[in-house]
């Protein structure tokens, strides 16, 4: 392994801690922990567990090596910070139930297996320990409520949590995807090679609208490039497949953004829901693949009617500059007004709410299993086209 850090650029942002982190093995080492690990006891992983072991190995949750060890998780949970003080709001653990973990020991190896039963990677398990699924709901979700998508998966998982160093050994596959799996090392390589000393990153698991298009470019006013890094992981059972997802991005850039300005790619994680806490966790990997500014919207990273729309802007405001090194940019709620004739924003538009054209991801989907077509002013038809297509099931 290699480390992927580039500390001597001044054109790059820091990443989070210091450096890149890099646990992909490769060559003889890679085969080496491929034969080892048929001896070794396994954890299975779930689709979440195994977007966070790729995200740790390619270093997107730099500065951590591995799922979180106790004094880490205990300080993430209560007060958002890792043992050593750094800024951190989420757990990225993994959890087993009691008779799993029994089956294990500290100070060993363990194989970690994907859930179509191919080994993907080593837990050096440094550490056992129980913990409280409720506390950590209520501290991270801010609600206990199973009808969260983030609390339900966090009360199934279990109670022990496992932790140590990750070594990814087969990277899991992203079929059709492959042109757009850039880790944060490829990311920063090429904002290097084009000259962007300032870039803003873009979150979504939504299919793209005029909305996000709107804030998207405003963001371009500001800055040198733009990461559009749609989320592929694991959501909710009724989101748009990330495939489709992905589609209209493409469309969109096709036709309506200057493509030397933007890049498009993926962002294997899995939704944990958790609405500020995880606004300010996407915001930190952003500037781990090398974004200088994070957009942050209405409602971000929420579910329902879990969380106040602005309390992500709330959160991120609290940290010091220092604490994040990453610059987020604020949008208020955005939508087509008729009166204006263009997208705006509620800090723009003067008119009543009548003239607004606000779908929700409940109507769209209602729509497109209609056969309605979606407004022009609510999504570009290159974009309407594709969602269509899937709609019909083509």
């Amino acid at each position: 392994m290699t480390n992927n850090g580039d500390l001597t650029d001044p054109d790059l942002i820091p990443p989070h801690g210091g450096q890149v982190v890099n646990r992909v093995l490769l060559g003889a080492e890679r085969e080496d922990a491929l034969a080892r690990a048929a001896e070794l006891p396994t954890i299975a992983l779930d689709a979440r567990a195994l977007s966070d072991l790729e995200l740790l190995a390619v270093g997107a949750l730099s500065p951590l090596d591995g799922f979180m060890r106790q004094d880490d998780y205990q300080r993430v949970v209560h007060e958002m910070r890792l043992g050593s003080g750094l800024a951190w709001p989420l757990p990225i653990t993994l959890a087993a139930h009691r008779d799993t973990a029994d089956g294990v020991k500290e100070g060993s190896a363990v194989a970690l297996v994907a859930p179509w039963g191919e080994v993907v990677g080593i837990l050096h398990l440094e550490e056992k320990f129980a913990c409280d699924p409720r506390e950590e709901a209520h501290l991270v979700y801010g609600t206990e409520d199973r009808a969260h998508p983030g609390v339900a998966y966090l009360m199934q998982s279990g109670d022990v949590l496992l932790g140590g160093r990750i070594d990814l050994i087969n990277q899991p596959p992203g079929p059709g995807f492959e042109a757009a799996r850039l880790d944060p090392a490829r990311t920063r390589r090429l904002f290097r090679e084009r000259g962007w000393r300032t870039v803003a990153g873009f979150q979504t698991r939504n299919p793209i609208h005029r909305s996000h298009e709107y804030i998207q470019k405003c963001a371009l006013e500001l800055t040198d490039g733009l990461l559009i890094h749609p989320l592929v992981g694991q959501t909710k059972l009724d989101d748009v497949p990330s495939e489709i997802r992905f589609r209209c991005y493409q469309a969109l850039i096709r036709s309506y953004f200057p493509p030397q300005r933007v890049i498009l790619a993926l962002f294997p994680g899995a939704m944990r829901y958790a609405g500020p806490r995880e606004a300010v966790f996407h915001a930190l990997v952003r500037k781990n693949y090398g974004c200088t500014h994070f957009i942050v919207g209405r409602d971000a990273a929420g579910v329902g009617s879990y969380y106040a729309p602005y309390a992500a802007h709330e959160l991120l405001r609290s940290f010091g500059r220092d604490d994040l090194g990453i610059e987020p940019l604020f949008f208020m709620e955005t939508f087509f007004c008729r009166r204006c004739e263009a997208v705006v924003s509620v800090k723009t538009c003067p008119h009543e709410e009548a003239e607004r054209v606000v779908l929700s991801g409940t109507r769209v989907r209602e729509l497109l299993r209609r056969g309605d077509p979606l407004p022009p002013e609510f999504t570009r038809p290159e974009v309407a086209d594709v969602l269509a297509g899937w709609a019909r099931g083509g």
